[in-house]
């Protein structure tokens, strides 16, 4: 490097403003011209030496290991010493330095720059200036981080508190829900009152926790067993809640009158008059007398029942003109008759049962669940109703349920041999 070149450069910065010719001269003597590509090492953290640099032109960063990270601890340009603290205290090097673009550095030993310090005493102080300007800004550096950190906890520590009560919350929401399930699948019965010569079998999927499904078999008497299959519109728990209070004037209205027509329009005024709300359900309602197979039903725009008969092998719909209920002043309903003969199995059920989809968004259809009733080896209530959702379960193949889903059936025994079934 070229002594006039490198007399102009130190002249040029702070460190040596307004320094005697031979102040630069004897520094320009003492000092090592050293270049560094981008990105080559200059100082390493941890490593021992006392060689001091003078940045005379580019720019180095200046990092701290932390953990497995290194924190950029400050950028330094032309005029700026590097590697000084070690050779005043002789301690390792606190920190590591890189070019990050091509820089050219005067490079001074202990030695060296002691006899500059002799010569010039003067120089120490610009020196020590820049130390403790240095030291000052690390210092504010450190108290801006720590408040940083300080407020990034408080926020942390805020959000933590949010997130464990939105968990508790969660906690006991989900615990209110889980009594909700046990409270309504308490309201559907598991045993069925024992009608001779019949068997009941019954079972339901919600797609929530809680859903709007519900079926009944109620022995009012000998002759009057009232059956209802019913779906309130929509799921989960305000569904739950509609079901809830449908079903209790169901089951009053029941027990008053002998005409599944009246206690579906009775249970219709009644949810008019005590609700607001817009919800709607529809129903199958039927009074069978078990001893003669005659059930007089009602249909309230409620999916089709299935009756299989076994001689033919085949199902055939049971139908009835009707409206759904609820949110409608004025309502339509029919009335209408069946015989359930010896070894026939009548099959009511909700839309989830149809509308049940595959994977690729396929339903599971009225086609399919006649021909899966039709194709059954067993028509008994509970073999027969197993094998539906089973087969349900198997077309859905992991897709995500979207409507609640409920199946009953009611069998009629075959008769004894050389008996005969009443008219």
């Amino acid at each position: 490097m070229p002594d006039g070149a490198s007399r102009a450069q130190l002249a040029a910065l702070p460190l040596f403003h307004g320094a005697s010719r031979e102040l630069l001269d004897a520094v320009v003597e003492a000092g090592v011209p050293r270049s560094f590509g981008a990105g080559e090492l200059i100082l390493e953290e941890g490593t021992q030496g006392k060689e001091m640099y003078l940045v005379l032109d580019g720019e180095v960063e200046v990092t701290k290991s932390q953990g497995n990270d290194r924190v950029l601890l400050a950028e330094r340009g032309a005029g700026e010493l590097i590697g000084e603290m070690a050779l005043i205290d002789a301690s390792g090097r606190s920190a590591t330095v890189r070019a990050t673009e091509p820089t050219l550095t005067l490079e001074f030993s202990e030695e060296a720059w002691r006899r500059i310090w002799v010569r010039e005493p003067q120089l120490l102080f610009p020196m020590v200036q820049s130390l403790t300007s240095r030291l000052r800004s690390t210092d504010l550096q450190m108290i801006e981080d720590l408040i940083r950190k300080n407020e990034e906890l408080a926020q942390a520590y805020a959000e933590l508190k949010a997130a464990q009560a939105a968990l508790v919350e969660k906690e006991r929401l989900e615990r209110e829900l889980e009594l909700a399930r046990q409270l309504q699948q308490s309201m559907l019965p598991r045993r069925f009152p024992i009608i001779p010569g019949y068997s009941v079998a019954a079972r339901s999927l919600p797609a929530r926790q809680v859903g709007g499904d519900f079926y009944d078999v109620i022995a009012v008497s000998p002759k009057q067993v009232v059956v209802v299959m019913a779906d309130v519109s929509d799921k989960g728990m305000p569904a739950a809640l509609y079901m809830a209070l449908t079903r209790s004037l169901i089951r009053a209205e029941a027990k008053r009158s002998k005409s599944p027509r009246e206690v579906l329009l009775r249970t219709h005024r009644l949810l008019t008059e005590i609700s607001q709300s817009s919800m709607f359900f529809t129903a199958f309602c039927g009074v069978l007398d078990p001893l003669t197979g005659v059930m007089t039903f009602a249909r309230a725009g409620h999916d089709r029942p299935l009756l299989y008969n076994p001689e033919t092998r085949k199902c055939r719909w049971v139908d009835a003109r009707g409206m759904m209920l609820g949110p409608l002043p004025d309502v339509f309903l029919e009335e209408s008759q069946i015989r359930i003969e010896p070894g026939e199995a009548l099959v009511l059920y909700t839309d989830g049962v149809t509308d049940a989809n595959d994977p690729s968004g396929d339903f599971f259809g009225e086609d399919r669940l006649r021909k899966i009733v039709e194709g059954a080896t067993d028509h008994a209530a509970q073999a027969l109703c197993d094998g539906i959702l089973a087969s349900v379960e198997g077309f859905q193949a992991g897709a995500t349920q979207f409507d609640d889903i409920a199946v009953l059936v009611v069998s009629r025994e075959d008769a004894q041999p050389g008996s005969t079934s009443r008219p």
